[in-house]
């Protein structure tokens, strides 16, 4: 599965999305909030929040049960895996030494929301082999 455009520096992310995103982050402060999007032709449209079972602030952990029933949720609806995604409570939106360690799939992307600022940053990258790419968000309606 790849995200189409993932390798020409952009993705496309429904504003609901993004939104639920930051509203999910502030609400698992002061921990890391978590989960992974589905969509469809490398749109992320639908989240599927999971819990973040280290209860850190400076990492998550996913149970894989809770996670293999996100993935068949979206295969049911017709979607894959395009993202997986995470905030960082106090912490530029960027990858840390420990996300681009534990990043395994070179074809989804890493979204990361940031509220270290009072607005919050989401940013998105593509981690291969150790080194993370940005990719531009493109924020579509729906």
């Amino acid at each position: 599965m790849t995200i189409a455009g993932a390798r020409s520096g952009s993705i496309l992310v429904a504003e609901s999305v993004i939104d639920e995103m930051v509203d999910l982050a502030r609400a698992a402060l002061p921990h890391e909030a978590c989960g992974v999007v589905g969509g469809r032709n490398g749109a992320l449209e639908r989240l599927f929040p999971l819990a973040n079972v280290a209860a850190s602030a400076e990492r998550y952990e996913v149970d894989p049960v809770e996670q293999a029933e996100a993935y068949r949720s979206m295969l049911d609806a017709g979607m894959e895996c395009v993202a997986v995604y995470h905030s960082h409570p106090s912490t530029p939106a960027r990858p840390s030494a420990t996300d681009i360690a534990e990043a395994h799939d070179p074809h989804v992307a890493y979204v990361i929301v940031s509220l270290a600022t009072k607005e919050p940053s989401v940013r998105a990258f593509r981690i291969d082999a150790g080194t993370p790419e940005e990719i531009r968000i493109e924020r579509v309606e729906k």
